[in-house]
């Protein structure tokens, strides 16, 4: 057993396909299957059941592979405690954002990052999915709201930012010069899908649970992104809560369109988090600078902490 051998389990399981797993650790496909092949006679199982299309891995095949992401997690981390200790932060960083930070933050790293001798890799993900790669080794690091309390991550808080409505013209709620959130109609909120965690933090903002009394939804259609929701706005009425970052990055004519929420401080907080054994410290600083400097300074102030919305 190697640890090329691990890497090409982990491959296959990853695109489910031998081709597919060959390309992505250059080689071709009769050498990886061989070396799988090998892998499962030494250990006098099958790892992976050939039989289905896509390829399965068996039972014991997913423990296999789940240990093996943890050995490949735990040999990587010997070369970068000696890069840590060289205070090295050339190279590769693996970074994970949710969509509803993504869409103001990644231009703006992108550019940033030519300055520096971080490589940042960028990859939109939800929440959980997010976290479950960071978990797998798959990513170094994730950018998202928190506060998430998860003992197997460490959080490192970066921003906080205020919430926003986003308003028709062609309503009341456009003649308002600041929304009260306690007096609106929650049939004329239109939020994000499930999957997203800033919805959660919107319905907790505005107490906008299904009531017992009614049972009715709080909303019609659920969105994927806060731009398809600002669109229904601007087409069917109503209301949506959008967060600070994206709020700037609005045409001038849609700015008019913002108005602040009344009698209330809440923010979301938004962070770094890595696994909680990581240990490349040196690049996790030095990524850690990358986003604060994206960010103005205003919304970095630590105080802000006391007034941030729970997930």
């Amino acid at each position: 057993m190697n640890i090329q051998q691990l890497e090409y389990v982990i491959a296959v399981d990853k695109y489910r396909h031998f081709a597919r797993a060959a390309d992505e650790c250059c080689i071709t496909q009769p050498t990886l299957s061989m070396m799988i092949q090998k892998l499962e006679e030494e250990l006098g199982v099958k790892i992976f059941d050939r039989t289905k299309h896509p390829v399965e891995p068996t039972v014991i095949g997913r423990q296999i592979i789940e240990q093996a992401r943890v050995s490949l997690k735990h040999f990587r981390q010997i070369g970068y405690i000696v890069e840590n200790e060289q205070q090295t932060t050339r190279g590769l960083f693996s970074l994970g954002v949710i969509p509803t930070i993504a869409t103001w933050i990644v231009p703006v790293l992108l550019q940033q990052q030519k300055e520096t001798d971080v490589e940042l890799a960028l990859r939109e993900y939800t929440t959980t999915d997010l976290v479950a790669r960071i978990l797998k080794g798959e990513l170094d690091g994730g950018l998202l709201a928190g506060p998430l309390h998860h003992p197997e991550l460490t959080e490192y808080p970066v921003y906080y930012e205020k919430f926003f409505a986003y308003v028709s013209p062609q309503d009341e709620y456009g003649r308002e010069k600041e929304i009260d959130l306690d007096h609106i109609d929650i049939n004329d909120v239109w939020l994000l899908e499930n999957v997203h965690c800033l919805r959660g933090q919107i319905e907790r903002l505005c107490r906008m649970k299904k009531t017992a009394e009614t049972g009715r939804a709080t909303v019609k259609y659920e969105a994927g992104s806060i731009d398809t929701l600002m669109h229904i706005v601007d087409y069917n009425r109503g209301i949506t809560i959008i967060p600070e970052l994206h709020a700037m990055g609005l045409s001038e004519d849609r700015q008019e369109n913002l108005r602040a929420l009344k009698n209330t401080t809440a923010v979301r907080e938004v962070s770094l988090i890595v696994s909680r054994d990581y240990v490349r410290k040196s690049m996790l600083r030095a990524v850690l600078e990358l986003i604060r400097n994206a960010v103005p300074k205003s919304m970095q102030n630590p105080a802000l902490k006391d007034f941030v919305v729970d997930l």
